[in-house]
C-alpha cells in the first residue's frame, strides 16, 4: 500500500523529532523517506539484524521485545502511530537491539541512517530537537529501572498500568481505556514477573473497581485510584 507524499509529510510533522520544523526544513527528510507495508505477525527487523534505518509508524502497532539466549521474551514497549523506533538508531552502529513484530498491519516510514546523517549535517539545529526526544526516553527508562529497584512486585504492576495509560491509552470519562489488548503474560514480561502474579494483582484491583474491562476485552483503568494505591 503506497503512501502519498502528503501523508508522509503530515505524519513526520507530527513526530516530536520533526514537530518544530518548517515545511522547508522538513522537505529534505521527506525526500529520503521510504514507505513499507507490513502484515500482522511479520517482523520489521529481528534482534541483531544490521541496523541501517529508523522507522516511524504511520498506522498499525509494533511490539518491541528482546530475547535472551534461552529464548525468554521481555517486552520493551508496544508502539502506536506517530512513534519512532529504535530511538538509539541514529547514534549507534551495529545491530538492532530488539525484535520488532507487527501486532496490527502497519504502514511504516523508513529513513536510512546514512542519508539521515548527511541531511543532519545540513540541518544541525535538528540535533537539539533529537537530543530532547532521546532525553525523554532516557527519563522513561530511568523510571522503569527505579521501579524495579525501589518497588515491590505489586507496586511495579501498578506503575506499569499507570505508564500504559499514558503510552497506550486514551481517556474515556474519568478512566483510561488501553488501546492495545495485553495478556497477563505480556504484562508480566514487561517487568520480569510471573503471569500468575499479574493475574492475582489484576483480580485484586478489579475487586476494588480500579480496573475493569470493556465488552471487547480492553482494560478500563482508574489511573487516579492506582496512583493512590502507591501511597496507601
Amino acid at each position: 500500500m503506497l503512501m502519498r507524499q502528503e501523508d508522509i509529510k503530515k505524519r513526520l510533522s507530527d513526530v516530536p523529532l520533526f514537530k518544530e520544523l518548517s515545511d522547508g526544513e522538513l522537505e529534505p527528510f521527506i525526500k529520503i523517506a521510504l514507505t513499507r507495508f507490513y502484515k500482522q505477525k511479520m517482523y520489521v527487523f529481528m534482534q541483531d539484524d544490521q541496523l541501517d534505518r529508523v522507522f516511524f509508524i504511520h498506522s498499525g502497532k509494533i511490539k518491541i521485545y528482546k530475547t535472551d539466549f534461552s529464548g525468554k521474551e521481555q517486552i520493551v514497549s508496544v508502539l502506536e502511530p506517530g512513534e519512532m523506533f529504535p530511538h538509539a538508531g541514529f547514534f549507534r552502529n551495529g545491530n538492532f537491539p530488539a525484535h520488532a513484530e507487527v501486532l496490527e498491519e502497519a504502514n511504516l516510514i523508513a529513513i536510512p541512517i546514512d542519508k539521515f546523517e548527511e541531511t543532519l549535517i545540513a540541518n544541525p539545529e535538528l540535533c537539539i530537537k533529537l537530543f530532547k526526544v532521546l532525553g525523554e526516553k532516557i527519563v522513561d527508562l530511568q523510571g522503569r529501572l527505579e521501579a524495579q529497584v525501589l518497588h515491590n512486585t505489586f507496586e511495579q504492576i501498578v506503575l506499569l498500568l499507570i505508564r500504559l495509560c499514558q503510552s497506550n491509552g486514551e481517556q474515556v470519562g474519568s478512566r483510561y481505556q488501553l488501546t492495545t489488548q495485553f495478556t497477563n503474560r505480556e504484562l508480566a514480561n514487561m517487568i520480569g514477573t510471573s503471569r500468575e502474579t499479574v493475574s492475582r494483582t489484576i483480580n485484586h484491583l478489579k475487586k476494588k473497581n480500579h480496573i475493569n474491562q470493556c465488552e471487547d476485552g480492553f482494560y478500563l483503568i482508574d489511573r487516579e485510584a492506582l496512583e493512590q494505591e502507591l501511597f496507601n
